[in-house]
């Protein structure tokens, strides 16, 4: 027997599970290569436009995403060593011609140089070489547009990150151990 749950239910589990189940895909997260590619889009929470960054491999695997309210070194910065801290250091990064991302990039190289933990990260701003990136953001954008935007900051990015582990699994990130997706998601969720 099917039971009726309320879409207000639904949306409050997403609100409460969504970042955990984040959290645990990227502990289980198979290894990813070491060049990056980084962008960012908006997205409208509340009315005002917020901005959305992820970034992905050179093969197309999801290496980490962050909603901020500001698009500014701060945020770029806050972002890499948050992908950083997941996933190793890069040996590049491809970025647009964001002069935010650059500086949070430059940022994050100063940082390698003087705790010396490493080689610096290899910046390059070439367009096409994002086209792989943004073939990968279409599929979160196609979810996102029918929801009508968000009504909080809070439900936006547990909302989001909900649906880049949905992403992570169909994409195959996750160490599956013979396990369906269905199976996978609903271990992560255990």
């Amino acid at each position: 027997m099917l039971a009726e749950v309320d879409h207000a239910t639904l949306n409050r589990w997403v609100v409460k599970f969504g970042p955990l189940m984040a959290v645990q895909a990227q502990s289980r997260k198979k290894p990813t290569a070491k060049s990056w590619r980084m962008d960012e889009t908006y997205i409208k929470v509340k009315g005002k436009w917020t901005y959305y960054y992820w970034a992905v491999d050179n093969t197309g695997k999801t290496l980490d995403f962050m909603l901020s309210e500001r698009r500014d070194k701060a945020a770029a910065r806050r972002f890499f060593k948050r992908a950083i801290g997941t996933n190793g250091v890069p040996d590049r990064v491809v970025i647009d011609k964001s002069g935010a991302n650059l500086a949070g990039l430059q940022s994050i190289n100063v940082i390698l140089k003087f705790t010396g933990s490493g080689n610096t990260i290899k910046i390059l701003q070439v367009k096409y070489l994002n086209n792989i990136i943004e073939q990968d953001h279409r599929f979160v954008k196609r979810i996102r547009a029918p929801m009508l935007g968000f009504k909080a900051f809070h439900s936006a990015e547990a909302t989001l990150a909900g649906i880049e582990t949905a992403h992570m699994i169909r994409k195959g990130q996750i160490h599956a151990n013979g396990l369906t997706a269905f199976q996978q998601f609903a271990e992560l969720a255990a």
